[in-house]
């Protein structure tokens, strides 16, 4: 049995679209945004709803990356890791929205194919310089989406007292 890994599953899975703890959810939190308001920033240095998506849609990539070599491409330090309003703008925000939500689906594709033990391996990290667990990734994958969330929830406040 593999309860790790579905918890895992679960855990990416309800904080997209299920029940969670906390409440919200990156389904509803998007859905309060208007199509014009996605690559707005209400604050200078408050990042938009897009440059949010598109840079847990890379951190989500990498991870997928990580699992299926053993190793990451990109540090905190690529220029993909917060791409400009301008460059989003030119991909859309239905093209960023759409990688997104593939990223979480090839993610979730690829632990169903893992066991526990899996959890246990270890991969090189680029950015962090060193060898960390799967589990420690996953986990961490799930702590990034939270924090993201949140920032999210924050950005839909400030758009909404304009």
């Amino acid at each position: 049995m593999n309860s790790a890994i579905q918890n895992i599953i679960y855990q990416l899975e309800d904080i997209q679209y299920g029940k969670p703890w906390i409440g919200s959810t990156f389904l509803n939190r998007l859905k309060q945004v208007d199509e014009n308001e996605y690559f707005e920033r209400p604050i200078k240095d408050l990042h938009s709803v897009a440059e949010i998506i598109s840079h847990l849609t890379l951190w989500r990539s990498e991870a997928i990356l990580k699992i299926r070599t053993g190793e990451g491409s990109c540090t905190d330090d690529c220029e993909e890791n917060w791409l400009t309003n301008d460059k989003l703008k030119v991909v859309g925000w239905k093209k960023i929205k759409s990688s997104y939500d593939k990223t979480l689906s090839d993610l979730i594709e690829l632990l169903h194919s893992k066991n526990d033990d899996f959890l246990a391996e270890q991969y090189y990290d680029t950015d962090f310089k060193g060898l960390y667990t799967y589990n420690w990734l996953l986990n961490g994958m799930i702590q990034h989406d939270a924090y993201h969330l949140g920032q999210i929830g924050i950005v839909i406040k400030y758009l909404n007292m304009k």
